[in-house]
């Protein structure tokens, strides 16, 4: 009976051994599965930590920019308000308090990537430029000689475009410049 009984228990033993690899299989597997659920969770986690960040840069670009766009309102009607009392010569101090809040307007609108257009002396450009005046000239392009109202770019993109007085070309460089 002892070898029976020996054959029995080792009989046994196997089984157990058995049943705790297919156990410690099915644990593995489990454990795959979860490290693989986690690597996602946590690459989507990263997505939107980035995608939020990205809304978030915008959404203050696109705050930055309404207010930079009220302030240009300011910006013209300093720009008015220093023109008219240079003209009057009576109130010299009130004249330069209002250049001095004026250039400092400027300063701050320059520090948030605010730049304005440079228009006079340079060719009409369409894509920067609003002719609202033209003169006839004798030149061979289309030259801007006169702001209106001065024009803006944010960041290197158009904010309002220069409204100008514009010298045509004169009619024979026009005949002159061959069809595009």
């Amino acid at each position: 009976m002892g070898a029976k009984n020996s054959e029995e228990v080792e009989e046994s033993a196997e089984i157990q051994v058995k049943a705790l690899r297919h156990e410690l299989a099915g644990e593995k597997k489990k454990n795959e599965e979860l490290l693989n659920r986690l690597m996602y969770t946590q690459a989507d986690l990263e997505n939107y930590r980035k995608r939020m960040d990205k809304e978030m840069k915008e959404a203050g670009e696109s705050l930055t920019k309404s207010l930079v766009v009220r302030l240009l309102v300011v910006q013209d009607e300093l720009d008015l308000a220093v023109e008219n009392a240079k003209g009057d010569g009576s109130n010299a101090e009130l004249s330069e308090g209002i250049d001095m809040v004026k250039k400092n307007l400027e300063a701050t609108l320059e520090s948030v990537g605010v730049e304005r257009i440079d228009a006079v002396g340079k060719p009409f450009d369409p894509s920067v430029h609003e002719a609202v005046e033209k003169t006839q000239g004798d030149s061979d392009k289309d030259m801007v000689v006169e702001v209106i109202r001065p024009g803006f770019t944010f960041r290197g993109q158009l904010l309002r475009p220069s409204m100008v007085k514009v010298e045509l070309a004169s009619r024979s460089a026009r005949e002159a410049k061959p069809a595009e």
